[in-house]
């Protein structure tokens, strides 16, 4: 993605939840470069076959590295949705003098009885009846046209919490020509890498923390009704976050449904980790 703003302006670098390409979040990309912000990110982890998607995601923190170097920026902080917020925490533990700070939406660290539980369900096959992929590996791929892939989407209750401009911007960054006879459109975002990433989650992140803390300032902002922060506790996350924490109402996807208020929300810890 090209920058906005000059090439002296301080370096925000997002990765983008599962399955939703960094375009659908562009109205907090525009939010950030207005306030002086240099934003780049990488369209789609897991879909480049250098950095295939495997158990705790160490080719993911690859792409993110290889994506950052070549920026060429120096030192950048780190902005992560879900599974965007753990890759730019691997990445903050293995090149600490890369990252001037870390903010996670919603991306609380999986520590404790339920690590070693996603550890033994990846490891037996057990994660696969219970991980988000259940829905994922079956999950409609194809229309006849990016109008009725936009109805389909209106529809659900989850994208009927987002503003339009949202959708319009997953619509133009999540759909893609369908190769085939059939033609239409289909998903940009290959189900069954997203579906991989989910049943890959990273259960080491205790270890990591402990072995190679980061060394810049950590801050969370968690959604009052996320379903993700509930099944994973907030225990290890306010350990690494030493109180910089924040909540925005909505649930896991808040990100997207208010994203004004996330925006203003990571300008303001970011401000507090600049002049810490």
């Amino acid at each position: 993605m090209t920058s906005l703003t000059s090439p002296t302006s301080p370096t925000l670098v997002f990765s983008h939840g599962n399955s939703f390409p960094a375009g659908t979040y562009n109205a907090l990309f525009e939010i950030w470069r207005q306030a002086g912000w240099r934003v780049e990110a990488l369209p789609k982890f897991g879909h480049d076959p250098r950095f295939p998607v495997s158990s705790n995601w160490p080719h993911l923190s690859d792409e993110l590295r290889a994506f950052i170097e070549a920026l060429q920026t120096g030192p950048v902080y780190l902005v992560g949705h879900s599974m965007g917020g753990f890759v730019s925490l691997l990445l903050a533990c293995q090149r600490p003098e890369w990252v001037r700070g870390v903010v996670l939406l919603d991306s609380p660290v999986v520590a404790g009885w339920r690590a070693t539980t996603v550890q033994f369900a990846k490891a037996t096959g057990l994660i696969k009846r219970f991980s988000p992929a259940q829905v994922s590996h079956r999950r409609r791929e194809r229309w006849a046209c990016a109008d009725e892939a936009l109805a389909h989407f209106a529809s659900k209750p989850l994208f009927a919490r987002w503003p339009r401009r949202v959708l319009e911007d997953y619509m133009a960054c999540g759909l893609e020509a369908a190769p085939g006879e059939g033609g239409g459109v289909h998903l940009a975002f290959d189900r069954h890498v997203e579906s991989r990433i989910y049943n890959t989650l990273p259960h080491h992140m205790p270890h990591l923390l402990k072995r190679h803390p980061p060394k810049a300032p950590v801050a969370f902002v968690g959604g009052t009704r996320s379903r993700e922060i509930r099944q994973v506790g907030m225990a290890a996350t306010q350990s690494l976050t030493k109180g910089r924490l924040r909540w925005i109402e909505g649930s896991h996807l808040f990100p997207l449904e208010h994203p004004e208020e996330s925006a203003a929300t990571v300008l303001d810890l970011l401000a507090e980790m600049k002049s810490a």
